[in-house]
């Protein structure tokens, strides 16, 4: 579990945000920067979280024409890529033994498929080829289904498998989506289409504003790969505590 296990970093400020991975790290390795954070801070917050030696599932949602998302998505890409001179032999330093590693802390971000085919085409595009120019590994990029606070009405399970497809057909690795839609998408795309799935609550816990909830249990067996998890350990009294009880 603790392998799948992302901790949203839903606060107002970089200070607060801090706090959280000092608590959570290295028990947490994988920290979720949306959009609240991102407005407050913007790359610091990546930053942060990259030199802590965690990684970062940046989640901003990206709609926007093709052009702007391409260049957004490879912005994210190379965004605060530490470089790391690494000597490979203990003699006289020369320009030959240092080797630099380049360690990208976003490992994954999303965008939303509303953004229609060639949108999301264009965000594949743009991982693809950042990473190559700069050598290092390529971030997954996911799309964005329906969000867990719609409420779970109509055809939505169709609308999900839908955007899935859409997702899929463009490039995409993956999507994000709720637990109940996690095993159809499973199902339908094999194990090599990655799964996140936000709205995740331990039993018996408030809801809040989510609509389409889970336990981490539940989503697991759905054939999640990644699982978000925001208040239910940054509002409890003891965050580590939280985070053991869940794995």
């Amino acid at each position: 579990m603790k392998d799948k296990l992302i901790v949203a970093l839903d606060v107002e400020t970089l200070k607060e945000a801090k706090r959280f991975v000092d608590i959570l790290y290295p028990q947490v390795t994988m920290f979720k920067v949306g959009a609240q954070l991102f407005a407050a801070c913007g790359p610091e917050a990546i930053k942060m979280i990259g030199e802590k030696g965690a990684r970062v599932f940046l989640d901003l949602k990206l709609h926007d024409i093709p052009t702007t998302v391409y260049s957004a998505v490879a912005s994210g890409t190379a965004s605060c890529v530490v470089i790391t001179p690494v000597i490979t032999t203990s003699t006289v330093l020369a320009e030959g033994n240092i080797r630099v590693n380049l360690t990208p802390p976003v490992f994954m971000m999303t965008v939303h498929t509303k953004g229609g085919r060639e949108m999301l085409e264009k965000a594949a595009k743009g991982a693809k080829e950042k990473a190559r120019e700069l050598n290092i590994e390529k971030p997954y990029v996911v799309g964005v289904t329906r969000l867990t606070s719609d409420p779970d009405s109509g055809d939505i399970q169709g609308q999900v498998l839908e955007a899935a497809r859409l997702a899929k057909d463009a490039g995409l690795d993956g999507v994000v989506c709720a637990v109940g839609e996690a095993a159809m998408i499973r199902k339908e795309f094999g194990k090599d289409f990655i799964i996140v799935t936000p709205g995740i609550r331990p039993k018996g816990a408030a809801a809040d504003d989510q609509k389409r909830t889970a336990t981490a249990s539940e989503a697991i067996a759905a054939g999640a790969d990644f699982i978000v998890v925001g208040r239910p350990i940054l509002k409890a009294p003891d965050p580590i505590k939280a985070v053991k009880e869940l794995i």
